[in-house]
């Protein structure tokens, strides 16, 4: 890799947040404040990881040696509401939270379906967040990014493949995004929000170290027959998406624990962790979970958290 002597505020074997609360350092992180800055980035280190607000991030306990790049600028953080059109801009170092009550307050719907997910846009766009209520590719009209030769691309939502939990986006690094909302009732809205989040709060154990939804839903490609507690069996057609979830549990790892690791007795998609814990004890518990859904139900269930590991 080159050397990275010359960009500005570079942090030596610098803690990685993440939302599970375990996991390595970066050998070199820079809090990125400028479009200028991010491509002089890019063009030292084109390998260089971008880090969001590591909500959905497991780093391994031994660290990244790769540039880790933080979009936290005022350029990058900027919200622009434009009530009379819908339009909305958002920087990719932009809090989807704070950005979904902004809208709602402007009576603009659409992202308050989104409501508890604890992303910055820029990660958002990128996995293409969603759940019960929607996605975020439902209301994406653009997307700025920079690619790794350093070049400025927009992207209309035509040319962006936005699948379950898929971009196509990873190989690019995200600066903006624009959304085209519609105009709604201010009062319908909060109280739509209130009841995602009240779902999510009755649903998911959202007081835990947990990165959220560990696995995706996989699709499966023949029938399958998982038991169920009430009706004794429940039987799934070739085509249908399946909740990881259901299946982990079905596999009887619900409450599952590897060290400092565990399955959510709450929500079987769920893995917890305890202060201090250790990656590694995630990434076991992950293994395990996959072990035995596929074993138990020939099913292979994919990971929705990025897991960053050295190369």
């Amino acid at each position: 890799m080159s050397a990275v002597a010359d960009i500005p505020a570079i942090q030596r074997n610098a803690p990685i947040p993440t939302w599970f609360g375990v996991g390595g350092s970066a050998e070199q992180l820079c809090r990125v404040r400028s479009i200028p800055d991010l491509k002089h980035c890019i063009q030292t280190d084109p390998l260089a990881r971008i880090l969001g607000d590591g909500a959905n991030l497991l780093v391994d306990d031994d660290g990244i040696p790769e540039l880790v790049l933080a979009l936290e600028g005022p350029e990058f953080g900027k919200v622009q509401i434009f009530a009379c059109t819908g339009k909305v801009y958002a920087g990719a170092g932009a809090k989807l939270p704070a950005l979904i009550n902004k809208t709602v307050d402007q009576g603009l719907a659409g992202l308050e379906t989104l409501a508890g997910f604890p992303a910055t846009v820029g990660g958002a766009v990128v996995m293409n967040a969603g759940g019960k209520f929607g996605e975020i590719s439902q209301f994406i009209s653009r997307v700025f990014a920079i690619d790794r030769d350093g070049h400025e691309l927009t992207l209309s939502h035509e040319q962006i493949s936005f699948s379950y939990r898929h971009s196509g986006l990873n190989h690019l690094v995200i600066t903006g995004a624009e959304f085209q909302l519609q105009a709604g009732d201010t009062a319908q809205l909060k109280a739509r929000k209130l009841e995602v989040m009240d779902y999510k709060k009755r649903t998911q154990p959202l007081a835990d170290n947990s990165a959220g939804c560990c696995f995706k839903n996989p699709t499966i490609t023949a029938p399958l027959r998982l038991p169920d507690p009430d009706k004794g069996h429940a039987d799934f057609a070739p085509g249908a998406r399946i909740s990881a979830g259901m299946l982990i549990d079905r596999a009887g790892c619900k409450g599952l624990r590897i060290g400092s690791a565990q399955v959510s007795p709450q929500h079987g998609n769920f893995i917890t962790t305890d202060k201090q814990g250790k990656a590694r004890d995630v990434i076991a518990v992950m293994d395990e979970c996959t072990r035995r859904v596929r074993e138990q139900f020939g099913v292979k269930i994919d990971p929705e958290v990025v897991i960053w590991r050295r190369t």
